[in-house]
């Protein structure tokens, strides 16, 4: 067992959820199978509740479980798929504790942080690490650690503690420690005495880095990383300057090329692992791929895509959709332009309110070659969201809606082509007369964590949706699997209304009773799905719908058509499915 270690000092966000993914891309480009783990030191038990104005968006794994948004990192990276275990919180670990104290597991002994708390954190990295997370079936090489937060916070005390003792457990050759530092430029000039501080607080710790990773806005000067590795110990070739990047699936390469691969080499004694020549041959053949996909070419044309949403005063609230995008627009060779709109400004009210965030977030609709509206909770914002769904259904914009966006499309269809002015969702109003959006039936309104419909659920296109885009870009497949995170769902009792009014319901769950998908004939790419593809879209593999989407919006729909009908036919004859891409 192989640990890779990657933990922040100075402040928390400066990417070390990237930097653990490169790594670990770096490491399966050897051939390698690497899994990944992210500690939190929160006392929540998931993600599930957190506010994503706060925290950032829910990441929901295949098997339900709702974790931080760095495990849709890796995921997107390293084209795993990761398991519920793979996120560990303080909240986990304690009632992991308790629970056994409360069983008699610890036979009357006194229960301690040491050594009964940290030694369920060594058993639960050591368990997960050996979790199989990709096609292969096997137990993966190397297992990469990400500790959330800084080191020297108080909640990070027992696991700091645990993964020291891992680190003398496993000894040398099987344990590295990648410390993530920042580097301000302050009056033109670059600052180590940060770094300084937290590499010293590190070693304090008992976690002493092997290579330090310095996040700056440019490339570091040669006097900054002599003057980092005098101070904190290390060698010149142990600092690697971190620079801002033209995107962030360019890291690997710059990683690449500070040497951190060669360090990853010497320091978990890589040289001593026997592959197969198949496996090498493989991991060759994803760094090349990888390359050809993340450096685009030059002079892109610009796709204009506008996500109307209710949390867009951060980013990461909606991370995986962006990254969604971004995926699609590289294989459809775009640029994306990607502006956020908040859905409450296009709202009507807000025309006496705010007339010129009004007219700015219109503005933007209008110029938009496509719409998106993902998922959300709750009232705010609903009414905008109708009212852009409404421009992009007469105007023949292409359009996604994801969850609420799928939802959200059926009201405007039922208020503007059924004639039901007050057509709303249960979320809205409980007493409302046409709910044509209803809370699910086996949902709980007592206990809302770990209740909503989660995980991945399978997904059943009806007979005759043969012309149907969304099947298309799945390859004409009768059947595919998307990630679910909803309690509302369409009223079975408007479907067939719907159906007959021109809003066909493409596709249905196993039981042909919940709409997983909606979708107009007669428009260039009008498609909303219940689930949350989002979350399985990878940097090499796109989502269908988001593909579909872009290139739809990009003037190419056809040819990724054609492209997806060849690749589902590699995948049945056995051959490559991305060298036609």
């Amino acid at each position: 067992m192989r640990v890779v270690l990657v933990s922040g000092g100075v402040i928390s966000g400066v990417g070390k959820g990237i930097i653990a993914s490169s790594a670990g891309l770096l490491l399966k480009t050897l051939g390698l199978r690497v899994t990944a783990l992210k500690i939190d030191p929160y006392i929540n038990t998931d993600a599930g509740l957190l506010n994503p104005l706060e925290h950032g968006e829910c990441y929901v794994l295949a098997d339900g479980g709702e974790t931080d948004l760095d495990l849709g990192n890796y995921e997107r990276y390293l084209g795993i798929q990761l398991s519920r275990e793979s996120n560990m919180t303080t909240g986990k670990i304690y009632k992991l504790v308790i629970d056994r104290e409360r069983r008699g597991d610890y036979l009357g002994k006194t229960v301690q942080v040491v050594p009964h708390i940290t030694d369920a954190i060594q058993e639960w990295i050591e368990r997960v690490a050996k979790i199989p997370v990709d096609d292969s079936g096997e137990e993966p090489d190397i297992c990469i650690v990400e500790l959330g937060g800084t080191v020297g916070d108080l909640e990070s005390g027992p696991f700091v503690e645990a993964l020291v003792q891992l680190r003398h457990r496993l000894g040398r050759n099987n344990f590295l420690s990648i410390g993530v530092s920042y580097v301000p430029i302050i009056n033109g000039e670059e600052k180590t005495k940060p770094t300084q501080h937290a590499v010293k607080q590190m070693r304090s710790a008992g976690l002493i880095p092997d290579a330090i990773a310095c996040r700056c806005e440019r490339e570091l000067d040669e006097a900054t990383i002599e003057k980092v590795a005098r101070s904190c110990q290390v060698e010149d070739e142990q600092v690697i300057g971190v620079r801002n990047m033209d995107t962030i699936y360019q890291v690997p390469l710059l990683l690449e090329e500070e040497g951190l691969l060669k360090l990853l080499k010497k320091g978990l004694a890589l040289d001593q692992v026997e592959l197969s020549p198949a496996r090498v041959q493989k991991g060759q053949a994803l760094w090349e791929l990888w390359k050809k996909t993340v450096i685009p070419e030059k002079h892109l044309d610009p796709v204009n895509i506008v996500l109307v949403g209710k949390y867009i005063n951060l980013d990461d609230a909606y991370l995986s959709v962006r990254k969604s995008l971004e995926h699609s627009a590289m294989r459809c060779k775009r640029k994306l332009n990607l502006i956020s709109v908040d859905s409450e400004f296009l709202e009507h009210d807000m025309q006496q309110k705010d007339p010129t965030k009004y007219h700015n977030a219109w503005k933007a609709v209008c110029e938009a070659q496509g719409i998106v509206v993902p998922g959300g909770f709750g009232s705010r914002g609903i009414e905008g969201m109708i009212d852009v769904t409404k421009w992009a259904r007469e105007r023949n914009v292409p359009f996604l809606g994801l969850c609420l966006g799928m939802q959200v499309a059926v009201m405007e269809y039922a208020r503007n082509k059924l004639g039901y002015k007050n057509a709303t969702s249960e979320e809205i109003s409980a007493t409302a007369e046409n709910r044509v959006i209803i809370f699910m039936p086996e949902g709980s309104k007592e206990q809302m964590g770990g209740t909503m419909r989660l995980g991945t659920r399978a997904s059943h296109f009806k007979p005759g949706t043969e012309w149907s885009k969304l099947r298309a870009m799945y390859g004409g497949v009768e059947v595919f699997e998307e990630r679910h995170r909803h309690r509302y769902e369409v009223n079975p009792e408007y479907i067939e209304e719907l159906d007959k009014a021109g809003l066909t319901l493409t596709a249905m769950d196993d039981h042909g009773v919940r709409v997983e998908s909606i979708e107009l004939k007669d428009h260039p790419f009008f498609v909303a799905v219940q689930a949350h593809p989002e979350f399985t879209s990878k940097v090499l593999d796109p989502s269908p719908p988001f593909l579909g989407f872009i290139a739809a919006s990009s003037g190419c729909l056809d040819k990724m058509i054609e492209a997806a009908r060849l690749k589902k036919e590699e995948l049945v004859n056995g051959t490559s499915a991305t060298t036609h891409f």
